[in-house]
């Protein structure tokens, strides 16, 4: 596997909320634990966690256990007038100098020292962003020139090996082998 090139590339803030609600509270630490989630995250789980997943069919394994917004989303969104910090669109890991949403399919984010989540998709961004914000989802759904759908709300993953991550943690990114598949909807 391939390593692209995140020197610089860190994380900004951690988030965690026990409760399903759409924005989490940015915290000092997470622990993020192997097949799970984040520890004390609504979201972690060996099978889906997602209301409406679980309602459709609660033994879909769970390819959501930590969602990742790359930080330039945010200065993008404050560009268009919308006043938005980490958390509050309900990712666990905000991250600066990694473009997230051109990885592909299975790629290995290594956090800090020890963490590492493989990832399985992009978030697909749905109405509950308009009820944070009017207009939001506007600016995080969308068509790129091509007229294919553009979905900028982070990407999906699991946590493959365990391990503390806090704010200023490097990131580093690994690329799978083989051929790349480009992230799609989980």
């Amino acid at each position: 596997m391939g390593t692209a090139g995140t020197e610089g590339s860190r994380v900004v803030a951690v988030s965690r909320d026990h409760d399903h609600r759409f924005s989490k509270p940015v915290v000092h630490e997470v622990t993020l634990v192997e097949g799970w989630g984040i520890e004390g995250d609504a979201h972690a789980g060996t099978t889906v966690q997602h209301r409406s997943r679980v309602a459709r069919d609660p033994s879909q394994p769970n390819l959501r256990q930590v969602h990742l917004i790359h930080a330039e989303l945010f200065d993008e969104l404050d560009a268009a007038g919308h006043d938005v910090a980490p958390g509050q669109l309900g990712e666990n890991v905000t991250t600066r100098g990694v473009d997230l949403l051109g990885l592909p399919t299975g790629t290995l984010l290594h956090l800090g020292d020890d963490a590492c989540v493989r990832v399985t998709g992009l978030r697909n961004p749905c109405q509950q962003i308009n009820g944070f914000e009017p207009g939001l989802l506007r600016q995080v759904l969308g068509r790129a020139a091509d007229g294919s759908v553009s979905r900028k709300g982070g990407v999906m993953g699991v946590v493959v090996s365990g391990g503390v991550v806090r704010s200023g943690d490097a990131v580093r990114v690994e690329l799978p082998e083989g051929v790349l598949e480009p992230l799609r909807p989980v």
